[in-house]
Order: C-alpha cells, then sequence, then structure tokens
C-alpha cells in the first residue's frame, strides 16, 4: 500500500486501496507526472513508427506490442501508487467519498467529483470544498484553498 512517511512515497501492491487526502494527492502528483510524461513522449514515438508503415507491413504486429507494452507499464505503475486509471493518462485518486481527477498534461489536481460521476461531471476542488467541507480538504495544508473557502462562506454586510 503506498503511504506517506515522513513525506516519502512508498509504492504497495496494485490491489492495495489507498485513500488520498488533496494534499497527499498533490504530493503524489510530483511523482506521476515524470513517469506520465516519460511514457506519453515513447508513446508518441511509437505512434510516430506506426504511422509511417504501411497496412500490409509485417513489422506492424511488431510496433503495435511496443505500443501496448508501454501503456501496461505506465497503468501498472499508476495502479502499484494506488491509483485508479479511468484511461490513457487519466486518473482517479480515491479520497474515501469521491475521487480527485487529474489528466495529463494539467499542472496540478483541480477537479473532484463523486463515486457515481465522471470526468465529465467533475468540479473545481475549491468549490467542492464550499459545499461539503469535506475531511480530505487539509485547509491548513492548502491555504490557497482555505482563503478561497473562506471568502466563498463569508457573508456581506449591509451598511
Amino acid at each position: 500500500m503506498t503511504q506517506f512517511n515522513n513525506n516519502v512515497i512508498q509504492i504497495g501492491f496494485s490491489d492495495a486501496p489507498r485513500y488520498f487526502t488533496l494534499s497527499e494527492a498533490r504530493e503524489t502528483l510530483k511523482l506521476i507526472k515524470p513517469i506520465t510524461t516519460k511514457a506519453h513522449q515513447e508513446l508518441e514515438e511509437v505512434k510516430a513508427r506506426l504511422h509511417h508503415l504501411l497496412p500490409s507491413d509485417p513489422r506492424i504486429a511488431s510496433v503495435e506490442q511496443d505500443y501496448e507494452a508501454i501503456v501496461r507499464a505506465w497503468i501498472s505503475k499508476m495502479h502499484r501508487l494506488g491509483l485508479i486509471v479511468r484511461g490513457l493518462w487519466l486518473l482517479d485518486f480515491d479520497s474515501g467519498d469521491g475521487y480527485f481527477c487529474w489528466k495529463y498534461p494539467e499542472l496540478t489536481i483541480n477537479h473532484y467529483h463523486s463515486y457515481n460521476g465522471g470526468f465529465v461531471e467533475r468540479k473545481p476542488i475549491a468549490e467542492v470544498i464550499e459545499e461539503m467541507h469535506p475531511d480530505w480538504a487539509d485547509v491548513e495544508a492548502e491555504p490557497s484553498i482555505a482563503s478561497k473557502a473562506n471568502k466563498m462562506q463569508t457573508p456581506h454586510r449591509l451598511s
């Protein structure tokens, strides 16, 4: 199971459940981004090789195997980090009551969706914090979110 111990990310078994706070998910993203960037670049090279082959070329099978190997390796790494792979370069981090959602090449994790929702139903995290006040928010660790949430909750007085 993936654990955060003194800011060190430990990799676990692919079937181990993992729940993330927002700050843990964002810390894990620092590891995920270079892995995903490298896999994406490797896949682009394989796609370029495929593009230059004729449909009858016997090398197509070998190139397709290379493509599949890159995708499978990336998926395996993401599972070992406790993530849910929803599609190519699309990941969910289980918060215990829904998912933080990230899609390559987004810069950070800024979206959330419920267990029943999906990519198209994702909402900005600041909006979710304002509406739900979830335990995973780590408002102290996320001062920018805390200030946004507090501004949204502060009643305006008429003088």
